[in-house]
């Protein structure tokens, strides 16, 4: 079996991990290193944790390894071209949704058009904050340009957004009689 190259070493790092899949490896290993301990594995039985990646069989672990990685579905170009468009949209937005101050478009068809084709690459943030800015843009009140994300990134955003999130410790005291004693709750 070969794994597509498209999967890199942090990639498969990150399967392991999640699939909870019984594998030493070290950070040191290589790609060819950890790919050889996935083949191995991959002869014998084992359990597999259930994940974003739909991933429930040990059949389903071997077909996503042997296709390319979805994560990885442009190449440098492709993606520069991508990244391109993006900023083209978010300076139009920046300049207060004026077509005639962008270097690129005439029209808003031409935009619609380019927000159609690059928001099926929401994993470039680029992609995702020219879809959230165009939301305010009164020359698309009916239309939704939501990203496509992937589950990957989903779970990274969800866990981002948990991060940032500020708890506070509140101490509230009531006084009570015998029959009601004193209670503290910390929230």
């Amino acid at each position: 079996m070969i794994i597509h190259k498209s999967h890199s070493k942090n990639d498969m790092i990150e399967l392991i991990n999640l699939l909870n899949l019984p594998i030493v490896f070290s950070h040191q290993d290589n790609k060819k290193m950890i790919h050889e301990k996935l083949i191995s594995v991959l002869k014998t039985t084992f359990e597999i944790k259930s994940n974003y990646f739909k991933i429930e069989t040990k059949q389903d672990l071997i077909d996503f390894l042997i296709n390319k990685n979805p994560k990885k579905t442009l190449n440098v170009k492709e993606k520069n071209d991508v990244m391109l468009i993006a900023k083209h949209i978010i300076n139009y937005c920046k300049n207060n949704y004026n077509i005639d101050t962008s270097v690129k478009y005439n029209t808003h068809k031409e935009i619609e058009d380019d927000l159609d084709y690059i928001r099926q690459f929401g994993d470039i943030p680029s992609v995702r904050r020219c879809c959230k800015l165009i939301k305010n843009d009164p020359n698309f009140v009916n239309i939704k340009f939501e990203p496509v994300i992937s589950p990957q990134v989903k779970k990274e955003l969800e866990q981002k957004i948990y991060t940032k999130q500020v708890h506070l410790n509140i101490l509230k005291v009531r006084i009570g009689t015998p029959e009601n004693p004193v209670v503290v709750y910390f929230d």
